[in-house]
């Protein structure tokens, strides 16, 4: 199915509220799990992956995991599997039997865990057999995913005689790292700079969690609000001090003319008259804010701001190779983007070479990537647009078209 786009008067108004972060539900869900408490989660996300993880952790029998698409589960689950007593198959999507999680089996290998490829070295699905690991010491890349250290971390206070983990290369996204160790709150976990962490027996106390809205998911207003002619959105629950580390959208957003405002209910957006990218080019590494690029490159895009984005190299490892789909989409719309190694370079155009009458007539590919549907919806704003398999956005903003529709957007299948 496909799904039309467009606006009438390009201008945009209303109260949204944000789906619940999807990084803090499925780390509140894992620790939960852990601990064995009945502790509440309020605010828990209704997205997909987090529903499927839910699911998965509730059934107390169950041997075989399928987590589908939910990359996340896929890496919690294994190293929560690998401490749990019995014996188990984790295992996923088609795509997910591409996505490489060797090197966090070979980090639970080192300390003992028992896991077997069942199809591809490097690569899901997976024989567990659980067990009492003995802890230790290990050495780990961290510049090709955080979710694995997470996932380590979250059982390090699980492990007999603790854990202490070393970090390879520059770790990627490392204010999900901040997140876990923020969420796990026991005083016997360290999270010093450039070193590692160390953490050993003692579990996680928290009397529970209340979920944060999603600032991932903030970021689509806020590309919606820097292509609009006018524009005031409120963001109901966002707050200045937060877990995530995609907040940082707030600043990013501020050279493309978006004003945020912290009120007592959440964030404002408006439109600013300070735009100060007309002129200068504009540089950014995401290797801590990843999920923030697609938004980022289309808006840059669409405002014909000449861009270079960097720091992106786990982008070749979510639902899709990220780098190849945006350079290929951007590309089929008419604009002039580059790709050097893991870098993006969306260069400048010249007036209406992007030919916005021929837009309706392009179906957006989203290559079962929820975050390519959302990052190229905003388009809407300037042209006619179509978005090929519009449903990928349960994965993590179920009612993402729906609150598009409350602001003006009208939708055709």
């Amino acid at each position: 199915m496909n799904l039309s786009l467009s606006h009438t008067t390009k201008v945009v108004r209303g109260e949204i509220t944000l789906p619940s972060s999807k990084s803090i539900s499925n780390r509140a869900l894992i620790i939960k799990a852990l601990s064995g408490l009945p502790f509440e989660i309020e605010n828990l996300s209704t997205a997909n992956d987090t529903q499927i993880l839910q699911q998965l952790l509730a059934d107390k029998n169950r041997t075989t995991f399928d987590v589908g698409h939910a990359g996340t589960a896929m890496r919690f689950l294994t190293a929560y599997l690998a401490i749990q007593q019995g014996e188990f198959i984790l295992t996923g999507s088609e795509r997910m039997q591409q996505r490489p999680i060797r090197i966090l089996v070979d980090s639970l290998r080192t300390i003992g865990a028992d896991i077997t490829y069942l199809k591809n070295e490097g690569f899901p699905p997976l024989k567990i057999i659980g067990k009492t690991l003995s802890g230790g010491e290990i050495t780990i890349d961290g510049s090709i995913s955080s979710q694995y250290i997470s996932a380590l971390m979250m059982i390090a206070p699980y492990i007999k005689n603790g854990l202490k983990i070393n970090f390879e290369g520059q770790v990627a996204s490392k204010p999900y790292l901040d997140m876990t160790a923020e969420m796990m709150k026991s005083p016997t976990l360290t999270l010093p700079e450039g070193e590692g962490i160390f953490s050993h027996l003692g579990g996680d106390k928290r009397g529970g969690f209340v979920v944060e809205p999603d600032w991932s998911a903030a970021s689509y207003w806020y590309s919606m609000v820097a292509l609009a002619k006018d524009a005031e959105i409120t963001l109901l629950g966002l707050k200045k001090k937060s877990l995530q580390g995609d907040s940082v959208v707030a600043e990013i957003f501020e050279k493309f003319g978006v004003k945020t405002d912290f009120i007592e209910n959440g964030i404002r957006l408006t439109k600013s008259s300070d735009f100060g990218l007309r002129t200068s080019d504009f540089q950014l590494n995401f290797t801590n804010c990843p999920d923030l690029a697609q938004t980022v490159a289309v808006t840059s895009a669409a405002l014909n701001v000449p861009s270079k984005l960097t720091g992106l190299s786990t982008l070749r490892i979510k639902e899709t190779d990220r780098i190849a789909a945006l350079q290929i989409e951007l590309t089929r719309l008419g604009f002039n983007v580059e790709v050097d190694g893991d870098d993006l370079i969306v260069n400048r155009h010249s007036g209406k070479s992007q030919q916005l009458n021929h837009w309706s007539s392009i179906s957006v590919h989203t290559y079962d990537d929820h975050r390519m549907a959302m990052a190229f919806a905003p388009l809407s704003l300037l042209s006619p647009i179509t978005i090929e398999n519009p449903g990928v956005v349960v994965k993590s903003y179920p009612n993402f078209w729906e609150d598009l529709r409350s602001v003006g957007v009208e939708l055709k299948e």
